[in-house]
């Protein structure tokens, strides 16, 4: 078996990425608004003298879906502006274009290998309790509402960490290492805009990350498999308003279809070949108790173990919210707000990840595969990647979580952020020097 020379990581290094985790903890912005985020990780890519390209630049227009509002994009960009975010690089990221991408060229020809790293946040108000590290030492949530409940945070520490490691060691690095940071994973959003605007397409090795992920603290799984293929939908039902005691006859109940069309999204009978889910997240209607609601809104979702599975589950819903449209005499809009697909990991790429991993102090390497227990868009970068005859894999970095993800007091053990910078570090470096 082939080892390789861990690469080093200072304790001062392990000590700033755990403050840049913190920072970027404390102020959490959404998919498509992470304007600070976006401008920090751009100017610290600069600084360590690697080609960073940023916007409209590597994000296709087309292909953009579930973008917010323009009220909320302004208001989100404003307050980053009041926050300190870099000027230089702020105005790169308006309209809500938020992905970066770096660019270190070693000494030596080889492949391009790439890590991507996800950086937005969740609609979700953070625990002020003691208890919570965060707010026990001062980095919870400044955005009331807003909150990095997913480790998100922790992955572009990550991937500023490795960057900062290889960008000292371009002497030895063969070919090209390519830092992806991608906005508006949740809601699966960010990938694809981005593989159209052909980031990956010169990737031989892709690499994307998770922390958490219920695992054992300490423990490197190179193999993370069984993403769920999903469709995001927001829909909207319009009506028509009459007095509710006087003629609720000539109204339109846009409420009561909403709330027929979800009674009927939970009753798709479920599929035999796979998972399948359905979930409706948010719903909003009425202005009145003597109002007939004339206006209905909610935002949904479905997702399957195989892309077929999750197309029975769009078919099904679809049916079923144009149906209850119909039995209510109302009009109906599904608008498609995001999307998600499912990808294998590169055995190869796996293997050779592992290799280099296993000598960091304080980690575990298991080639176990570990499930995966929802959904993620790094799936539309890794069949690119392998459609174009490269290798790719999702790894999760184990730590040990309270409250578990998308919860107020989810939080990571800030200890397994060193050695998953040093491993992935090591790896990138190795791909390189050794491909697969």
């Amino acid at each position: 078996m082939r080892t390789h020379a861990v690469v080093p990581l200072t304790d001062d290094l392990a000590r700033r990425v755990v403050e840049m985790r913190r920072d970027f903890h404390r102020f959490p912005e959404l998919g498509l608004t992470e304007f600070r985020t976006a401008a920090a990780i751009a100017r610290h890519l600069e600084r360590l003298d690697i080609e960073v390209r940023g916007g409209r630049e590597v994000m296709d227009e087309r292909s953009r879906i579930g973008v917010p509002p323009a009220d909320v994009i302004d208001h989100a960009f404003a307050r980053a502006k009041d926050e300190g975010a870099d000027p230089r690089w702020l105005d790169r990221f308006s309209g809500g274009y938020t992905a970066v991408v770096g660019t270190l060229r070693g000494e030596h020809p080889g492949p391009t290998v790439a890590l991507r790293c996800d950086i937005d946040a969740l609609p979700i108000l953070e625990s002020d309790e003691h208890a919570h590290l965060p707010a026990r030492e001062g980095f919870a949530s400044a955005h009331r509402g807003i909150m990095h409940a997913c480790g998100h945070d922790v992955h572009a520490a990550i991937g500023l960490g490795v960057a900062e490691i290889l960008s000292a060691q371009r002497s030895r690095i063969n070919g090209t290492v390519k830092f992806i940071f991608q906005p508006a994973e949740e809601g699966g959003r960010g990938a694809v805009p981005m593989r159209d605007a052909g980031v990956v397409d010169d990737v031989d090795y892709f690499v994307a990350i998770h922390v958490g992920m219920n695992a054992e603290s300490g423990v490197l799984y190179p193999i993370v498999t069984g993403q769920l293929a999903s469709e995001k939908f927001d829909v909207t039902f319009k009506g028509r308003a009459a007095h509710a005691g006087g003629r609720p006859e000539e109204g339109r109940n846009a409420m009561l279809g909403a709330a027929q069309a979800i009674m009927g999204l939970y009753a798709i009978p479920r599929h035999h070949a796979g998972r399948s889910r359905v979930n409706v997240g948010v719903m909003q209607a009425g202005s009145g108790r003597n109002v007939i609601p004339d206006r209905a809104f909610f935002m949904m979702e479905v997702r399957g173990d195989t892309e077929a599975i999750c197309e029975y589950m769009v078919d099904r819903a679809t049916a079923i919210i144009n149906g209850a449209a119909v039995a209510q005499g109302l009009e109906v809009e599904i608008a498609s707000a995001g999307r998600t697909t499912t990808a294998e990991c590169s055995p190869k790429l796996a293997q050779a990840v592992a290799r280099a991993a296993e000598p960091v102090p304080n980690l575990r390497v298991t080639l176990e595969p570990k499930g995966a227990a929802g959904s993620e868009d790094a799936t539309f970068f890794m069949k690119r990647v392998q459609e174009r005859g490269g290798q790719a894999i999702y790894v999760g970095v184990g730590s040990e979580t309270i409250g578990g993800h998308h919860t107020p007091i989810f939080d990571i053990a800030e200890s397994d952020i060193a050695p998953a910078v040093q491993a992935i570090a090591s790896a990138l470096l190795a791909v390189g020097e050794h491909p697969p």
